[in-house]
């Protein structure tokens, strides 16, 4: 019996797909909230907000399962460019997945706005300061278009890996078995 995974474990991938659904989620919440100026403004803040705290706890568990499972080993036949080019998008992921929101906690907390998640006040990490919430939110706003560049590049090597190289990486982290 082989000790070699072909996949990454169920939960490394229930985690990988409901994040990615949280995250792209995030971003267009982020967009159509600096878009609108009605009444839904508010009820889109409290939901990017609630899904922000979400999205950063799913990260933490995230990283923890997969430093405790791992995961299976990339092709041998990969280039080691490529190799490295995964290493570094995932690092950057996990980097800011967990940046964003507290970058997002620490403006609020900047500005003075509570962060109340499921009818809980989350306490400021950081005291009132006008000049560090404009600092911080445009760095929220810079690392969201990184975050959603990387996340089309991550997507377009997936499907590159899918229909071109066809050599097993993709299958790593789909739903189905292996």
């Amino acid at each position: 019996m082989s000790n070699i995974r072909l996949q990454f474990t169920l939960v490394q991938r229930l985690l990988h797909w409901s994040m990615a659904i949280g995250v792209l989620t995030m971003l267009f919440v982020g967009v159509g909230m600096v878009a609108t100026v009605d009444r839904a403004y508010l009820a889109l803040v409290e939901f990017h907000k609630t899904l922000g705290i979400a999205v950063l706890l799913l990260a933490v568990l995230r990283l923890i399962v997969r430093w405790r499972n791992g995961a299976p080993a990339l092709p041998s036949s990969m280039p080691e460019p490529m190799k490295i080019a995964a290493k570094l998008s995932h690092l950057a992921f996990y980097a800011l997945m967990i940046a964003m929101p507290l970058i997002g906690w620490s403006m609020l907390s900047a500005a003075d706005y509570p962060v109340v998640v499921a009818g809980i006040r989350l306490p400021s990490i950081l005291p009132p300061n006008p000049e560090l919430h404009s600092l911080l939110w445009a760095v929220h706003r810079t690392f969201a278009f990184c975050l959603f560049a990387l996340f089309l590049l991550h997507l377009a090597a997936a499907l590159f890996h899918a229909w071109v190289r066809r050599d097993g990486v993709f299958e790593t982290m789909t739903l189905r078995r292996r």
